[in-house]
């Protein structure tokens, strides 16, 4: 097996990989992030984990790397990371009693062969009606300031849900395990 490589800092990302049981790497690929003009959540995403990944085959050659990325959409607009109180304030009002999809863009990239796979995985969220008191208590616990969406849903930001619907409840975390699999075992990787 080629050596594993997770394009990402992200220490959610670097948790949920580590369930595989599969020995692996990680470094954060240096990349611009902003969208394009126009681009809309799925096309962005998927870009930026293609990106995520090649950035880093430069330096690698013989590896499977894997780059991801994750952002929200409420009613078509883009919801990025919060990092301030006020501002997931104003994410949470915005999705309270409402639906916000979170598209994840996965990508494989084998450096060796050149073979890369790219997909885009939804899901979506549907929250309960929230009052501003419920709101703050949760901001206060939980500090979900660099979450897209501002909850943590791994932790007690899914007392804020209703329901949720998807084919991968690990794309919401940010890095899509099932699918991941799929690509995984393409490339001949055994899993278990």
């Amino acid at each position: 097996m080629l050596p594993l490589i997770l394009a990402s800092s992200s220490p959610y990302r670097r948790a949920l990989l580590e369930r595989l049981h599969l020995p692996f790497a990680c470094q954060a690929p240096e990349i611009d992030e902003n969208p394009l003009p126009g681009e809309s959540a799925e096309r962005l995403v998927c870009r930026l984990a293609e990106q995520k990944s090649r950035a880093l085959a430069s330096r690698h050659h013989q590896h499977l790397i894997i780059g991801s990325d994750q952002v929200a959409a409420l009613d078509g607009q883009i919801l990025g990371k919060p990092h301030t109180f006020e501002r997931a304030r104003e994410q949470l009002r915005a999705a309270s009693g409402a639906s916000v999809t979170f598209y994840t863009g996965l990508c494989l990239h084998n450096s060796q062969s050149g073979h890369t796979q790219t997909a885009c995985i939804p899901f979506t969220v549907h929250f309960r009606t929230l009052d501003d008191a419920c709101i703050e208590r949760y901001l206060r616990l939980e500090q979900p300031y660099d979450c897209a969406g501002s909850f943590k849903s791994e932790g007690l930001g899914i007392s804020l849900f209703r329901s949720t619907a998807g084919e991968d409840a690990t794309s919401l975390i940010g890095l899509p395990l099932i699918r991941l699999v799929d690509m995984l075992l393409a490339e001949g990787v055994q899993i278990p």
